[in-house]
């Protein structure tokens, strides 16, 4: 036998899944990873640091492109698509760092259990949208907004022209934004404070987003009851994300008409140096996010590949088309942002636009033309955004523990809708007032894990596993060389980028716990924090399993067991193939690359 196997050794060998399906088309793999850049809370909370970057801000994506997305989404698609298995699975590679995987499930989930407030919202403005006059227009806050309460608009500053005796002169120097105070009259504690309660403030559910929540949770259940199957799902993510893809692009063209023409160019064009400086770092932390909410989704994506699928093209055409989603998205935005900086610098005061793409957007596009229709094509794009990305994190996490779990096998069917409705409970928390506003705080505590994880990846796949086996098993299936320059790259260029920007990520995560409340620092140490343990305590778990001295276990441990590719004609071949030291020989021209 040319590689280890847990045959014979009294522990669980592992069993693939030979059921687990593919995708029904190779481009389905790419569709997916491009659904990956839709997840909107990065870009929503890191947005403030970079939208005044302009033009410039594009270059940082380009470099970041070269020296690790293209990198890293390549060593993760071999992971997949050479085992064949999830993200927990697929470290068979080296067992003891197999933890990593199970860290991967944990962040995904603490992931999904807010996120659904990204689907929520638009939810909230689509089925609103639907009213003869807006309410979050300037008719229709009059139907609803407390105009003795002295707040100013945007609504020719004042509703009533009057203002209360309380108010002081600061809150007399701001606009309220209509949609804002629309989304805040849900919530009793949050009226009168900019959307944002004080720490201290009593915890408030809002039984209107209840409602929002399950009927976001009854959907994405509807989808996985219709699109179970792997082609099926695979089918289902192609025509999603091709639609959400062409929505923004009308969207981005209806958006240059907004009020105030294209005042915005010029700023965009020629941006102020110290503003590209400050919003380099934000970049970094969006550009991150192109491998999922819990790290390891293309590696559980890319199992569902042909065992020759092309994945350095492949990677390519991911990475540049994740980033140009990225730099739409900032269009947008920074498009939505001038229009309001416009009505504060006609009125000498300060709007205050919060949450910019998912509340103030609405009385942006109040004033356009066709209001209701512009309103009811952009938030279904953010909807099917949110959509788009619960369904393919959850979509990832079943099939991992699927891989890994032979006994699940037999009840996908329960699992699956067992952590639906799990995920769909626990996110009943983020329907109150702290829990709809704080959520950001998860992100970020989850930074420093990802970049862990890249960094512990390339340790494992580079240095523990080795140069010359991962290009020899490059080679062997994808069927064509593989140049040195791209080791040397993926072994010193990529991890050195990581490593200086590790700091950036726990400074980012500790200044954001330190703006909440002790509630949510202990969620975060438990559901973000805590579950890092799991890639040592996997690790000293497995070396218990083993016999013979420490330094006999470490080995063993660290050494690949069962890792071969899962099809009975690649295994057998790759048997005969990793025997040959020359790699050379391991090129099979004749096999076409999907």
């Amino acid at each position: 036998m040319v590689y280890e196997t847990t045959y014979g050794t009294g522990k669980n060998n592992f069993s693939p899944d030979l059921n687990r399906g593919k995708w029904e088309k190779p481009t389905d793999y790419i569709f997916a990873c491009l659904g990956l850049a839709l997840k909107m809370d990065v870009f929503d909370i890191t947005y403030y640091f970079h939208w005044d970057m302009g033009i410039l801000g594009i270059l940082p994506y380009f470099v970041y492109v070269v020296i690790y997305l293209v990198p890293i989404i390549f060593i993760h698609s071999f992971m997949g698509q050479f085992s064949s298995s999830g993200f927990i699975s697929a470290f068979r590679l080296s067992p003891f760092f197999k933890g990593m995987g199970y860290l991967s499930v944990f962040l995904t989930l603490s992931m999904l259990i807010y996120y659904s407030i990204y689907a929520a919202l638009p939810l909230l403005f689509i089925i609103n949208s639907f009213r003869p006059t807006l309410p979050w227009s300037c008719e229709g806050l009059k139907s609803w907004f407390n105009a003795t309460s002295g707040r100013l608009t945007i609504c020719n500053e004042s509703i009533s022209g009057e203002y209360s005796e309380i108010q002081n002169a600061t809150d007399k120097r701001i606009l309220h934004v209509p949609s804002v105070l629309y989304y805040e009259s849900f919530f009793d504690g949050l009226r009168g404070k900019g959307g944002v309660p004080e720490i201290n403030d009593a915890y408030e559910l809002s039984w209107h987003f209840v409602v929002l929540f399950a009927l976001v949770w009854a959907v994405i259940a509807f989808i996985f009851y219709k699109f179970s199957d792997t082609a099926k799902f695979g089918k289902f993510l192609r025509y999603m994300v091709i639609c959400t893809l062409i929505l923004i692009l009308v969207c981005f063209v209806r958006f240059l008409f907004l009020p105030g023409d294209l005042s915005w160019l010029g700023k965009y064009i020629a941006p102020k140096p110290y503003n590209w400086a400050l919003g380099t770092a934000s970049t970094f932390f969006i550009a991150i996010q192109v491998f999922g909410a819990g790290w390891g989704s293309v590696i559980a994506l890319s199992s569902f590949n042909g065992f020759k699928t092309n994945i350095m093209s492949y990677s390519w055409i991911i990475s540049i088309g994740q980033i140009f989603i990225f730099i739409t998205f900032g269009l947008v935005a920074c498009m939505l942002e001038q229009h309001f900086r416009e009505l504060a610098d006609a009125s000498d005061k300060r709007v205050l636009n919060v949450w910019l793409m998912f509340l103030s957007s609405a009385s942006a596009l109040s004033t356009m033309g066709w209001p209701n229709l512009w309103t009811i094509i952009y938030y279904t794009t953010l909807l099917m955004a949110a959509i788009i990305l619960i369904t393919t994190q959850i979509f990832t996490v079943l099939q991992s523990l699927f891989d890994e779990f032979e006994e699940l096998r037999v009840r996908k069917q329960e699992v699956t809708f067992g952590l639906i409705a799990g995920l769909a409970f626990c996110s009943i928390f983020f329907c109150t007032n702290h829990g709809i506003t704080y959520f950001a705080c998860f992100y970020s505590a989850a930074t420093f894990s990802y970049i862990l994880l890249h960094v512990l990846l390339l340790l494992v796949v580079l240095w523990i596993y080795g140069p010359q086996r991962f290009k020899r098993d490059i080679e062997f299936m994808l069927g064509q060389l593989f140049a040195p320059w791209k080791i040397y790259i993926l072994r010193y260029i990529a991890p050195i980028v990581l490593l200086i920007c590790m700091p950036i990520g726990i400074r980012w995560s500790i200044e954001d716990h330190s703006n909440v409340s002790m509630e949510f620092l202990v969620m975060g140490i438990i559901v973000v924090w805590l579950p890092i343990l799991a890639i040592p305590g996997y690790g000293f778990y497995f070396l218990s399993q083993n016999t013979g001295s420490f330094w006999e276990r470490i080995r063993r441990s660290c050494r690949p067991t069962d890792w071969y590719p899962v099809e009975m004609e690649h295994r057998q071949r790759y048997e005969e193939a990793v025997g040959n030291t020359e790699a050379h020989q391991l090129v099979e021209v004749t096999e076409e690359v999907n």
